[in-house]
Formats: structure tokens, sequence, C-alpha cells
């Protein structure tokens, strides 16, 4: 408040004596109440900040002399729930992979177990549903590389595909029939048209029978005769309308010319035998398993 100076009436409260254009600042002191608050709240937060993590360094805060951390209570927690599932951990551990889904118990904790390693660890690859993406298989469908019955599965999550990490990885690798100029541009042509017949698409007819050829000589040791794929070999089924990487004629030549060779890294490293087995098994009931 302010007001311009006259002579103070009795009643009135005194200014500070500083003027600014003929006007004075009256000389209103904050409640005493207050201030106690504000001094209170002071000492409060110095307590606060010996006492509790607060202060932030080049590595970590101040850890406070109580030694109380939220990240201390996590872990206390995390153990607390590692000591209550000891049992079921071991005995899902040593399961035979087969007989889970036969105990209702351990297939229910093998489920939502696999479920959090899944939306933890494999999502980023395979997207939140299971359903994959370019590149990506899909595990949602019938159409697996490597094999889909639970034992398979659990082989791929542990080993992983053509990674240099693990030596029982799944290992196959296409020759780039074009970079490395193993076929020539016009047997690329041919066997192009080949596969897009045998998958039920449109072809140059006069191609095609060439391409059978080329695809004898050149393709069917992995995707067999008949173009419907070795599990053993990680080689895809040409013949059905199910595609990794895509199934239209520039993506197939794509392939073709560049191969194709995708990594899947291995878990043993960094997920435990129950971990593993239990997203195996979350995997295989998603629907495509076998």
């Amino acid at each position: 408040m302010s007001k311009k100076p006259t002579e103070l009436e009795e009643d009135e409260v005194e200014t500070t004596g500083h003027s600014w254009d003929g006007i004075e600042e009256y000389n209103n002191p904050l409640p005493r109440w207050w201030l106690w608050t504000l001094y209170a709240t002071i000492i409060w937060a110095i307590g606060y900040t010996i006492a509790y993590p607060a202060w932030p360094m080049l590595t970590q805060a101040t850890p406070g002399v109580l030694g109380w951390s939220t990240r201390g209570d996590v872990a206390a927690e995390i153990k607390a729930v590692d000591v209550a599932n000891a049992e079921i951990e071991s005995k899902l551990a040593a399961a035979d992979l087969t007989t889970i889904s036969a105990d209702a118990d351990m297939n229910s904790y093998a489920n939502n177990a696999g479920k959090a390693v899944f939306q933890t660890w494999c999502i980023q690859c395979h997207q939140t549903g299971g359903q994959g993406a370019k590149g990506y298989p899909n595990l949602l469908d019938d159409d697996w590389l490597w094999g889909g019955d639970i034992e398979s599965i659990h082989t791929t999550i542990k080993h992983g595909v053509r990674n240099e990490d693990d030596d029982d990885a799944r290992f196959s690798e296409m020759p780039k029939f074009g970079a490395d100029e193993l076929l020539e541009a016009a047997e690329i042509d041919q066997v192009v048209n080949f596969v897009l017949k045998i998958s039920g698409q449109e072809a140059d007819a006069a191609l095609v029978t060439d391409g059978a050829v080329v695809f004898e000589d050149n393709c069917a040791s992995c995707h067999a005769e008949d173009g419907k794929g070795d599990r053993d070999q990680g080689a895809p089924n040409l013949t059905d309308a199910i595609w990794l990487y895509g199934g239209d004629e520039a993506t197939i030549r794509d392939s073709v010319n560049n191969a194709r060779f995708g990594v899947m890294p291995t878990w043993a490293a960094r997920l435990s035998e129950s971990d593993i087995n239990a997203v195996a098994t979350y995997v295989h009931q998603l629907g495509g398993g076998e």
C-alpha cells in the first residue's frame, strides 16, 4: 500500500521514509507467525538434506546420515519376492517344457513371469502383442523359421540367431546372388518371377520356366524343391502369403540380390533358466506355437 506524503493521522502506519515520485511506502512488517513459519521450513529443509539423499553431485547424490534410499526399498522388495518365489522358480528351471501346461499352478506362474520377461526384453523387436514387424518375426502365426514347438522356441530364445556370442546360436546365411555376382541379372529376373508364381502372385510366364531351373540349382538346397523351406536351416516357406521382409516383386528382388541376415541375441547370459522357460511358455501359448 502507498500514499502521497501528508501529515500522519493518529491511527496511520508510519512510512519507510523512501519516496518515489512523491509517493511513500507504508512500513508494514510481515506478521510474526508468517516469519516463524518461514524460519521453521528453512530449519526443516536443512535437517532433511542432512538426513536424506538430497544434493546432486558428479556421480551420485549426498546419501544422508540415515542411509535411506528408494533404491534400497525396491531392492528389499525384490529380494522378498525372490525368496517367496524361490521354490517355484527352482521347479520351473528344472521342469520338462512339454509338461508345464499340464500343471495348473506352474503354467499360470510361467505365463505371468514369461509375459513380464517378454514385455521387458522382447517387445522392442516383436512388438507388445508379439505380432512382429518388418524383419522381426510374427510370433502369433504358424510360420516358424526354426520351429514352433516349445522346445524349439526355448532353443531359439536361449541361444539366439546368427549372433557371434553363442556357439550354439541358430545359424544360416543366404548368399548375395546379385551383389556377389553369383547370378546374372537375367537369372535373377527369372527366379524372382518363379518365386512370385509359387507364392500365388502374378508373374511373367515367359520367365517362370527358366526361373524354376535357376531355383532348383541355387535355392532348393535351403528352401526345398517345392519352395516350402527348411526349418532346420531357418529357410522360410516361399509358397505362402507370410513374408518376413515383404513378398512384392521389388522386395523379393532385393532379397535375392543382397540376401537377409537377421540377428537375434543370445539370452542365456542375461536371463535365468527359469526366465527362459517362462518366456518360452508364454510365447508358445500366444497362438502360433505348435
